[in-house]
């Protein structure tokens, strides 16, 4: 279903990711959708999402609990979901889009939460826009070239392979361990997914797919950067057994990033772990926005 178009607007804006509207913003031209919701006032919390997601698949629980304080914003970036355009094959222009985005919106500062892949991006952006950013939340996420990242494309398939073979969803291992705790964990995360049954987003496009992966092969097989430039306080966390991007990535972004937190790894979760320990994680991010 096409997502509705409208301009920025100044009314307020709601409180549960389930209501807030599909909003459009022209970037050079090009429609990028977005959902805001939250208080308008301080700085915005800017969300960059995963491989293949569109703005359903931020778990509600973690939007609703940040936008109680903080006003958020996601969005589709170039050619993904509802926004149009040709998705980026690399991180670099991703990024380059993201900031084009955050500066159509009006915002002269933001903070950051990437996850996964836009993880990736956000390091891009705090590194060559410094001023634009104010602090950083990294989930499930890596340094350039960092160990297995370059194997996504590989496993995304297999796993998506898997999932068509006993008709489930392919995030059900991707995201979340194969344990009691973590299959549990997985279902009730994808039934929250469903939550929102109106004006829902559309899918991400094969093509935009593959793009995706490429950026994501090329981060993984790039020479490590020099992260002592990116001095935004960072909050760092992921699961224990993230097999997407593996979670010794996580302990290594927190001791080369000169302000980097760890939150400490939680247990029995994988690349979804802010997902399966939302309550948690809302909490710290939070108490770390904040301070």
């Amino acid at each position: 279903m096409s997502a509705p178009r409208s301009s920025p607007n100044p009314t307020p804006t709601p409180s549960s990711y389930q209501s807030a509207p599909t909003r459009s913003v022209s970037v050079n031209g090009v429609d990028f959708v977005y959902r805001q919701l939250g208080p308008q006032e301080g700085v915005p919390l800017v969300l960059l999402h995963h491989l293949a997601a569109v703005l359903d698949n931020w778990d509600p629980r973690v939007i609703d609990g940040l936008a109680a304080r903080r006003q958020v914003i996601t969005f589709d970036n170039r050619g993904v979901g509802a926004s149009h355009g040709s998705t980026p094959d690399t991180i670099e222009a991703m990024a380059h889009d993201a900031v084009l985005f955050i500066r159509a919106l009006g915002s002269d500062q933001v903070d950051l939460l990437g996850l996964s892949m836009g993880g990736f991006i956000a390091q891009v952006v705090a590194a060559q826009e410094p001023r634009l950013v104010r602090k950083i939340i990294l989930a499930g996420t890596g340094p350039a070239g960092g160990p297995g990242i370059d194997k996504v494309t590989a496993l995304t398939v297999r796993d998506t392979l898997k999932g068509a073979l006993t008709r489930q969803d392919p995030k059900q291992f991707l995201f979340f361990t194969d344990t009691e705790g973590g299959r549990r964990a997985g279902r009730a995360f994808l039934e929250r997914l469903k939550e929102r049954t109106h004006d829902r987003d559309r899918a991400i496009s094969l093509s935009s797919f593959r793009a995706q992966l490429k950026a994501i092969h090329r981060w993984g097989l790039k020479e490590p950067e020099d992260l002592s430039r990116i001095h935004h306080p960072t909050l760092v966390a992921n699961g224990e057994s993230d097999r997407m991007v593996p979670s010794e990535n996580t302990l290594d972004l927190a001791a080369r990033l000169p302000q980097g937190e760890l939150v400490p790894l939680y247990p029995d979760a994988g690349h979804g772990g802010i997902f399966q320990y939302h309550d948690e994680f809302v909490a710290k991010a939070l108490e770390f926005l904040e301070a």
